[in-house]
């Protein structure tokens, strides 16, 4: 039997979609079980494969939403919007139909110099060339517009969701993935910064029991929903990779400084570390964590992140889609005792 964490799991990991759940009336394990298999509206085409059992209702969020109407649900979540047109097209034709527009949004709205401690409070980026849809461009003002627009066509029945880095088995991106891997192959590991600099990312399978929450409970408004609350040093990360690692790599800290002489990049060599100011690695989700979103442990989702990695084909494994790679690890590495001598 699916369970309602393994659809919206599911969903969050990767499938891009504008997803209707009915659940109305119902004993709470009805409604987990109408969560997970009631009627969803899936716009996109990720995993068709995925829960056989549900009704797909196919279509374009860009204009082809005649599938959508005529129904009654009781939620949406909306996993794919980044178009303030399209998530109001969905939204107005949506409003008479549904109890809660839930619309998943990103922490990247704030702006890119977001001092630690932002909070639902903090003023969101703008769009500086009003009327574009360029997304790679303007993704985050964008998704603010998104948010906005949900609100617009739902007043007080819209939740807007900004998560942050989204991990856990299932992830395709490997962006924290590429750690528990790294640090379970051996050898001597590159670590950024230093071990107290902050990180902060929500485990898929958190995030999608939370919103179930939320729609349970009807609740409204924006929320911030990285974690944990309080973030943790990017060392006590990787001693949780540490712990589930067969033979665990040696770490080498390298100071952020020396990295950035020698282009090695945050997030993007080194994934989920921010370096040791930035404010997106210090989100208040404070709010959240008051209306009931909670955090595994770190070492849950390392151990379960690298068994989850090890049931990829080995073409797949061949091919990281995160951090640095092995070569340019150790030249950095090599660069760096040298400097030492």
């Amino acid at each position: 039997m699916t369970t309602r964490r393994d659809f919206l799991w599911t969903l969050l990991g990767g499938a891009a979609a504008a997803t209707a759940v009915r659940a109305a009336g119902r004993e709470p394990q009805a409604q987990e079980d109408d969560l997970a298999s009631a009627k969803a509206a899936r716009g996109g085409k990720t995993h068709p494969e995925l829960f056989p059992d549900l009704e797909k209702l196919r279509g374009d969020r860009n204009g082809q939403l005649e599938a959508l109407k005529g129904r009654k649900w009781d939620a949406v979540i909306d996993t794919s919007g980044y178009v303030p047109r399209i998530v109001k097209m969905s939204a107005d034709l949506l409003a008479p139909s549904v109890k809660q527009y839930v619309f998943i949004s990103s922490i990247s709205v704030f702006p890119d110099d977001v001092k630690p401690g932002a909070d639902e409070s903090t003023p969101v980026q703008k769009l500086t060339e009003p009327g574009s849809e360029e997304v790679r461009k303007h993704y985050g003002a964008l998704k603010a517009l998104c948010e906005q627009a949900a609100e617009a066509a739902l007043p007080g029945r819209a939740t807007n969701v900004r998560p942050g880095l989204i991990v856990g088995p299932g992830d395709p991106t490997d962006r924290y993935t590429y750690w528990p891997v790294r640090i379970d192959r051996g050898g001597e590991a590159l670590a950024p910064g230093s071990a107290e600099d902050p990180v902060q990312y929500v485990d898929a399978r958190d995030l999608a029991a939370w919103i179930v929450h939320a729609i349970e409970r009807g609740t409204v408004g924006v929320f911030n929903a990285t974690g944990p609350e309080r973030p943790l040093g990017i060392g006590a990360m990787l001693a949780s990779c540490a712990k589930v690692a067969e033979k665990p790599a040696a770490l080498t800290w390298v100071p952020e400084k020396f990295l950035e002489e020698h282009k090695v990049s945050a997030w993007d060599d080194m994934p989920v570390w921010t370096g040791s100011s930035g404010g997106f690695s210090r989100i208040d989700c404070a709010k959240a964590v008051r209306a009931g979103l909670r955090f595994r442990s770190a070492d849950e989702t390392a151990r379960d992140t690298l068994a989850f990695w090890k049931t990829l084909p080995e073409e797949r494994r061949k091919k990281p889609r995160a951090g640095i790679s092995p070569e340019r690890e150790q030249e950095v590495l090599a660069a760096w005792r040298s400097r030492k001598s």
